[in-house]
């Protein structure tokens, strides 16, 4: 018997098969792919890293890409990295989203999805930490995560060997507007953070805020000169970063009286 091509049968048994191919198609091609994808997400997130510690565009530093890797292998030690829980105590592994520690490293954890899941309690939040090596200083590397004004923002702040002045930071985001709250990741604002303390004098986490008045001009005020015109933005950053470190600050204050 004849197919008739023109009655509406055809058409949806063609459309259904089509849809059946292609849905197939993509998803052979989506899990061929997401070993690719997996490994560029973990040269960004180790170039990121490496951001916070020095100015990788710089005469000398220059790194990207395609050299991510090997620059990370000599700074970072990730043998030495720790995960903590929001007591600042460390971590023999990893919480799971129900509060169980199951086996896992400081470079597992992924920041962004664990603070997407708003189900997961803040005490069975994970906290990496990485420790790197700079001019034969110890610096310490603390991933932020938050919103801005169109969608998550994050970045990491890199903290120097008194484990108290902040040395470097690098912001990313995801849709935020060019011009404006897309200038977290420029080095005028990240500058702003540089020299500032987490701490006062009794080792008391003072947190920051970032303002419009120019008062971030002053070094060691807690205060960092915001974007024009990016005021949500730039609040999201300060929310992230007074969220996320006051964490550390815990640790760091146990880790400096274990030293003594």
């Amino acid at each position: 018997m004849a197919i008739n091509k023109d009655s509406n049968g055809y058409t949806f048994a063609f459309a259904i098969s089509l849809v059946v191919v292609v849905g197939s198609i993509l998803a052979i091609l989506a899990v061929q792919l997401k070993p690719l994808q997996d490994k560029n997400e973990e040269v960004k997130k180790k170039l990121d890293i490496l951001s916070a510690m020095m100015d990788v565009k710089k005469k000398g530093n220059e790194i990207d890409r395609s050299n991510a890797e090997v620059k990370f292998k000599e700074f970072v030690n990730l043998e030495k990295a720790v995960v903590i829980n929001s007591k600042g105590e460390i971590l023999e592994g990893i919480y799971d989203a129900q509060g169980k520690v199951i086996e896992g490293k400081a470079f597992d954890v992924d920041i962004k999805k664990e603070f997407k899941d708003k189900k997961r309690k803040e005490k069975f939040r994970n906290f990496p930490l990485f420790e790197g090596e700079m001019d034969k200083e110890t610096v310490y590397i603390i991933p932020v995560i938050g919103n801005g004004l169109w969608g998550p923002i994050w970045g990491f702040i890199c903290i120097d060997s008194d484990m108290n002045t902040i040395k470097g930071a690098s912001f990313g985001h995801k849709g935020e507007t060019p011009g404006l709250g897309a200038e977290i990741t420029q080095k005028f604002f990240i500058n702003g953070w540089v020299g500032e303390k987490l701490t006062d004098a009794d080792g008391i986490f003072s947190g920051f805020k970032v303002v419009k008045d120019g008062s971030g001009a002053e070094k060691n005020n807690g205060r960092v000169d915001g974007i024009t015109g990016g005021t949500i933005t730039s609040k999201g950053v300060e929310e992230m970063a007074n969220r996320c470190l006051e964490v550390y600050v815990t640790y760091f204050n146990n880790l400096k009286k274990a030293e003594k």
